[in-house]
Formats: structure tokens, sequence, C-alpha cells
């Protein structure tokens, strides 16, 4: 299940990129007194509650927008009304409602069950009685805030999270079921290699880069094997994501990823492997989804002896860990090893489910600090006691040591390619965790 999106939207300068700030933990969005700084909607995770979401920082309703930039903050903004599971509206509660604020509510009345009311810079509280002229909005009850001192933002949250959709959980079906998400930067084929599998057109296919706008579910069965294909839009740079159809593109993206087990990862041979086509393979892997590389529209480029060799060892060498990633060669239009990569995709599905006994798991540990004995720093040689499988999809492995911190990372690579080694793993990132082992009492 994708994290839920929450979406900040009023007028500029009521503290949406304050309260953005504080509830993500870190400075992602520009944080200023002039009116409109924030021009490009960010957005970040947060947790709360138990409950993982998106947040969604927009760049503000602007009124009477004439300005090219104004015109783009207003069409961003609108569209998270759309876009947005939980929409808090924020207004500001030193100066009162604003005629802008009574448009805007007016935009939202339609999304009421949806919509939090939230009135910033309200200092003193709990005594301020400020909000409350905010009734006048029509939307529920108006919460106060003030983003700046954090006073109010639990409350807030708790109110958010009775807002949020059920979590949901996945059930024996889907467990059975490979989610595969199709994902890449736009125009690269991504659409015609599920419309080539279906062998129907049954996701728009277009020249125009970015044809895609949604992600869209499909349900595939291949030799008893269940599929859902989860097509994607085209994932861009954030400094080209200048419209707001295409902002949301990339989150929505970024919720495919989320819901996905494997992601196929479809790049344009034609043009080359771009720097983008890495951040997006290395995003899934980082977030533990099993990763396939689709190397697109293999049919238009001149062969040569060992020309698919040369051309897979040149991308592993650009970026490491795609040593564990299989690299498939396809042509989406003709149908050249499609089936292939799906069948590929479904081998990494099964390894990333992969579970480890713990009697072979230290068997291996022992046989690779023998073969390579762990560094020293304080004087007493590092030991390794014991190791467990505790956790698939991806798999996590849980090492006790006696002093956890003076592992060093290169180490720990070194542990990670013995198990990989020892039972593949094929395109699945793989966790190790550190643990210290008690003192025996005396």
């Amino acid at each position: 299940m994708a994290p839920a999106t929450v979406a900040i939207v009023g007028r500029p300068n009521v503290g949406k990129s304050t309260f953005f700030n504080r509830i993500v933990g870190g400075r992602k969005a520009i944080v200023d007194s002039q009116p409109g700084v924030t021009r490009d909607m960010q957005f970040g995770e947060a947790d709360w509650g138990g409950r993982h979401f998106y947040v969604v920082d927009t760049g503000g309703i602007v009124e009477d927008a004439e300005g090219e930039m104004d015109q783009a903050i207003r069409r961003q903004a609108v569209s998270a009304l759309e876009e947005a599971d939980v929409i808090m509206f924020m207004v500001d509660g030193r100066e009162g409602v604003h005629p802008l604020d009574q448009h805007i509510a007016e935009l939202l009345r339609a999304r009421e069950a949806k919509t939090l009311l939230v009135v910033n810079k309200i200092d003193d509280l709990p005594d301020s009685t400020d909000h409350l002229e905010f009734y006048a909005l029509g939307l529920r009850d108006p919460m106060p805030l003030s983003a700046a001192s954090g006073k109010g933002s639990g409350d807030l949250l708790d109110r958010l999270i009775e807002l949020l959709p059920p979590g949901g959980s996945q059930t024996e079906e889907d467990e059975s079921t490979l989610r595969l998400a199709v994902v890449g930067r736009p125009n690269v084929g991504k659409s015609s290699f599920i419309n080539k599998l279906l062998g129907s057109e049954r996701l728009v296919v277009s020249q125009e880069a970015g044809t895609t706008r949604d992600a869209i579910d499909t349900p595939y069965e291949k030799d008893g094997k269940q599929f859902i294909f989860i097509d994607t839009a085209g994932l861009r740079r954030k400094s080209r994501v200048t419209e707001s159809i295409e902002y949301y593109a990339t989150l929505r993206t970024m919720r495919a990823i989320d819901r996905a087990d494997v992601c196929l990862v479809v790049v344009d041979a034609d043009e080359g492997v771009a720097n983008q086509d890495f951040r997006i393979a290395r995003l899934a892997w980082d977030r533990g989804r099993g990763v396939v590389l689709a190397v697109n529209k293999w049919d238009l480029i001149e062969k040569e002896t060992l020309t698919s060799v040369r051309f897979e060892k040149a991308l592993r060498r650009r970026v490491p860990f795609l040593e564990a990633v299989p690299i498939v060669f396809i042509s989406a239009l003709s149908g050249q090893r499609v089936t292939r990569a799906l069948d590929i995709a479904w081998q990494v599905g099964q390894e990333r489910t992969r579970r480890v006994s713990t009697s072979e798991l230290n068997d291996q540990l022992i046989a690779l600090t023998e073969t390579v004995q762990p560094p020293q720093k304080r004087g007493t040689p590092l030991k390794l006691f014991y190791a467990t499988q505790v956790g698939a999809a991806p798999p996590v492995f849980a090492i006790w040591v006696n002093y956890p911190k003076d592992v060093p990372e290169n180490y720990i690579r070194y542990l990670m390619n013995g198990f990989r080694k020892a039972w593949g793993f094929l395109g699945s990132p793989i966790r190790v965790k550190l643990r210290a082992r008690r003192k025996q009492r005396s």
C-alpha cells in the first residue's frame, strides 16, 4: 500500500513551507518573508502515529495571476486539490480572513470531508481565540497552529491521521502476485512494453514524451504466474518539473515504486543511458525493491561481436550496485526478449523473498570471517558471533558483534557479497544490521 499524500495549500506567505519543514524533519523547502518564495512544489516524507505519508508544499494560490510564473504556481496548487488524499488549507491568523481565503474555501467545500482548515501564526496557544473567526469560511473546525514554534502541531497531526485513508495490508492473494512497476524517463517505451505483453493497446502510446500521466494497474498471467503491472508516468529530474501535471507524475512514480515488489527500469539504448536512469534505479534499490534494467530499442543499435557484453560492462562500471542487477536487452516494438524480461522480473521477486536457514547462514559467516579476518581497532579483535535472517523482501540479516561501531563499511560489503555469492538474491538489495552482544553476567 503506497503512502497517502497530504497537500498544504493556501495563499502565499501563510507559513506552508515552515510547517512542511517541521513535519518532514529537515530544511527541504525554501522559507523567506517575501511572498511567493516557494516557486516549485516540494515534497518529503513524514511519520506520525505509526502512519507514513508524503507531504506536498505547494507554491501558493495567488489572486489575479498575470505573470507566467504566478500562473504556474496557481496551477500547481489547484492541481493539489485533485491529487491529495488530505488537504491542509493554511491561513494567516494574524491577518484574519482574507478575500483570497474565501475564494480558496469555495474551491474546497466540495472536498470538505478531506480538508483540514489550519490557522497558522497563533503564538499564544492555548489561550488565543483568534482562530475562531475562520469559522466564517465554512470548513469545519479551524485548528490553531504556530508552525514557527511547533505549538498545536501534535493535535493537528493527530487529526490528520484520522482523515488519512486506511493503511491496508496485503492479502494472501496479493502475496502470491508480483507487483511490477515499470519505471523510467518519459518516452523510453514503458507503455509499449506492457502493451506488447498484453497484445493490445491497453495503454496510450505516443511519440510525445509523458503521454502516460498516471499510474495504471493492469493484471496479467503468464504460465500460471500472477502479475500486476504498475505503468507509470516518466520520472524526470526535479529541476525540469515545472508544470503541476509533470510534478504529480513524479510523485505518482515514487508512490508506484513504494507499491511494487520489483521495478523494471526501462532505459533507451538509442539515446544512451543517462544519469537520471541510474537515479531512478537507485531510488528503487534504496527503497528495498527488486530491480531489473531493461535496455529498450536494442533493435536500433548497430551490432558488432559482443556489443551487448561491452554495453553491460560499461553500465556496471558506472554504477557499482548494478553488479547485482540483471540487465536484459529488449525491443518493446518488435517484442524481442520482452517475455524474457518478465521471467527475470519474476525470478528477482522470488529471490527478494528468499529465506536462509540460521545454520547455513552461520556456516557461511564462519567461512567468510576465516577467509578475511575482521579488522582490529581497539587492540581487541572484532568478533562476529552469530547471525540470523530477521526479514525478507528485501532480505535483512542481523549479526551480533562485540563492537558494532568498529565494523567498517567495506567489511559489511564483503559480507553482503559473500551472502550474495552463496544464495544469489539476484536483483535484490541486502540489508545487514549489526547488533552488540550483551556482556555475560559473572
